[in-house]
């Protein structure tokens, strides 16, 4: 069984915060013998070698370095080209693990169009390529899956090399049921996009997801207040697996307030990355939901009914047509379409057909 032994000299900060000088890998330390053939669990060899013409999709630390998993550290240091969303900060942790590519090339949002080309032709050359970023899961509101689908269309292998994801880690702690939820990532910072994914965030009935940054933060749950979720109970997670980690717990609008009381009293700002779990609609709450969307559907047959009739149209037709265009039962349209009628002091036009 392999071992990686890292030792701490300023406690668990991510990696692109600290110089290189306050972290050094020690070693790989083979409990079953010191010739470095220990064999993991399940038998796959520690000194198995990568692919080649494989693009390999590695997660890296969001924050303490001992979540680097013994595989993500065997793939940067045997893959021939590393591409990175900020060299700046991949660099230090890869001469950590004593990592030496051959190329390490920058992939992020901004050079898609001329970086994809090189890190195809590397795999199609037979390299094996790692890909990584900043912190977390590459293609998870990071760079990568462009890239990923790129291979997909060329016949490039991809392998993911699993480990640290905010969004995961937000979720395990959370104490909200959520088998199912919706990721988000990060919300457009302006505009009707940022509104409209407001508003679709609030009205979700399943877990949701968000990053946020400090300086966004008052302004996102404000906004999430204001879309009808202010009652709606949050976990607000502050630099995950960092050493000023911190879970605060409450409604939206109670959360609001607490980052605004902590803003205040630091010169009105906000400290640390977040990742925002909001919680699942409970059954209470979505049949209410429900209730209230049938009562405004029926509300609007009866005005388009109401319409219809004194324009002189049939109360079959109309029936037909109105339960079609709102998705209601014909038997319940034509129902308010006779009593309408009755009201307009007309004869019923037609006879209901199911």
């Amino acid at each position: 069984m392999l071992a990686l032994v890292l030792t701490r000299t300023a406690g668990w900060t991510a990696l692109s915060r600290l110089p290189p000088s306050r972290w050094r890998v020690s070693s790989f330390a083979t409990m079953t013998g010191a010739d470095g053939d220990g064999a993991l669990e399940g038998g796959a060899s520690a000194e198995r070698t990568l692919e080649p013409g494989t693009v390999y999709v590695v997660a890296t630390p969001i924050g303490n370095l001992e979540d680097l998993t013994l595989r993500a550290i065997r793939t940067l240091r045997q893959a021939d080209v590393v591409a990175s969303e900020d060299t700046r900060v991949t660099l230090p942790l890869l001469r950590h693990l004593g990592a030496q590519p051959s190329a390490l090339l920058s992939h992020h949002e901004h050079n898609l169009r001329t970086a994809i080309p090189k890190l195809l032709e590397h795999a199609l050359a037979g390299r094996s390529v790692a890909v990584v970023s900043d912190a977390g899961t590459p293609g998870i509101s990071d760079p990568g899956a462009e890239l990923a689908a790129a291979c997909a269309e060329r016949g490039v292998p991809l392998v993911p090399v699993p480990g640290a994801c905010a969004a995961v880690a937000g979720l395990s702690v959370s104490g909200f049921r959520a088998s199912e939820y919706v990721f988000l990532g990060f919300l457009p910072r302006t505009g009707k996009a940022r509104k409209q994914l407001v508003a679709e965030a609030a009205a979700e009935a399943r877990a949701v997801v968000l990053y946020e940054a400090p300086h966004r933060l008052l302004a996102t749950l404000g906004d999430l207040a204001a879309a009808g979720a202010a009652e709606r109970d949050i976990l607000c997670a502050r630099e995950l697996t960092k050493r000023h980690e911190e879970l605060h717990r409450g409604t939206v609008a109670a959360a609001a307030a607490h980052y605004a009381a902590s803003a205040a009293a630091r010169e009105g700002r906000v400290r640390g990355e977040f990742t925002l779990v909001l919680a699942p609609i409970g059954g209470e709450e979505t049949a209410r939901r429900a209730a209230e969307e049938l009562e405004s559907q029926q509300e609007r047959a009866a005005a388009m009914v109401a319409e219809r009739l004194a324009a002189g149209e049939s109360v079959s037709r109309v029936a037909k047509e109105v339960a079609a265009e709102l998705d209601l039962a014909k038997k319940e349209v034509y129902t308010t379409a006779l009593r309408l009628k009755e009201e307009l002091g007309g004869e019923a036009g037609g006879e209901a057909k199911d």
